[in-house]
């Protein structure tokens, strides 16, 4: 697209390979997902050197779109930096419509046919996770397919109304076998788990056979859970928040998982506290919240 400030808005792709379209993997579509920038930067280095290698398979195409939204990332703002629309909820597009529907038209347009999508996503809310593999219950998802990335969890949740607009929704709904990868953080780049997001992607690529060659990583064998039955805490109050569990502690109900402090006198509001014994899925991480805000999923011992 033109651009009147900056130059041209254009959104690149690196093609690995040749023949029909195996496997597509899309990078951020919001300007703070860093993480997985970097993580796509990672892959499309690994897959060079395979290819150079003649590890990519015959007849196999693999794209990696390692960025689809280079101007809120140049300006430092997670959505859209014009009006603060989010281009992961436009697909499948609309040529004809706003900013934001027109790249993801465009975008659509060129991966709709893939095999199989992997998008490398993050939250909806602040905060971090136990690495995963993430799929919307729509009747066309492939759990067996999903453990080949080795994830330590795999996450089906049933999609809510507005989640019919997602890439990974779309791409599922016109017969691509989508999976979303989510690698823990997305402000900032932790390199042990952007390195085992990498690993997983290559063995994805070997498990469905667009490559030969991978990665000497064996993985996990990954556990399916259902995110509609995690344990959900969230919080009572506003304030300063003092975090003491993060993804991936194992808890012991009644534990404090967090403090949240009076902003203004600096006395506790509110002791977080889980009343299952469990694993920390995901938690937030920044240092202040709102009343209501999610602080926490827990993986109960049950569920697992």
């Amino acid at each position: 697209m033109k651009s009147t400030y900056r130059d041209d808005f254009k959104i690149e792709g690196y093609r690995f390979g040749s023949g029909e379209d195996a496997v597509c993997i899309v990078g951020p579509m919001r300007g703070d997902e860093v993480q997985q920038q970097y993580i796509c930067s990672q892959i499309v280095n690994e897959l060079q050197e395979i290819e150079s290698a003649g590890g990519i398979a015959d007849g196999k195409s693999i794209l990696v779109i390692p960025s689809c939204n280079p101007f809120s990332m140049n300006v430092g703002r997670r959505f859209w930096a014009m009006d603060g629309t989010d281009i992961n909820r436009m697909f499948p597009g609309y040529n004809q419509g706003e900013t934001t529907q027109r790249i993801a038209a465009a975008i659509f347009k060129r991966i709709e046919k893939f095999q199989y999508g992997l998008q490398l996503a993050s939250f909806y809310v602040p905060g971090e996770f136990v690495p995963h593999i993430r799929m919307l219950r729509t009747g066309y998802e492939d759990v067996a397919k999903a453990k080949l990335f080795g994830m330590p969890y795999v996450t089906v949740r049933t999609p809510l109304p507005f989640d019919t607009t997602l890439l990974n929704y779309n791409w599922q709904i016109w017969n691509t076998s989508a999976f979303s990868v989510y690698a823990g953080q997305t402000d900032c780049i932790d390199v042990n788990d952007s390195r085992q997001a990498v690993d997983a992607v290559l063995r994805f690529l070997v498990g469905v056979g667009a490559t030969e060659k991978g990665t000497s990583s064996p993985g996990f064998l990954s556990a399916v859970l259902n995110e509609d039955n995690m344990l959900t805490i969230s919080a009572h109050h506003a304030g300063i928040y003092i975090r003491n569990s993060k993804p991936g502690d194992r808890i012991k109900a009644g534990e404090v998982l967090a403090r949240i402090l009076n902003p203004y006198d600096g006395h506790v509001l509110e002791e977080v506290r889980s009343h299952k014994d469990g694993i920390v899925f995901f938690s937030h991480h920044r240092p202040l919240v709102l009343q209501n805000a999610l602080l926490y999923r827990i993986i109960a011992d049950s569920e697992e």
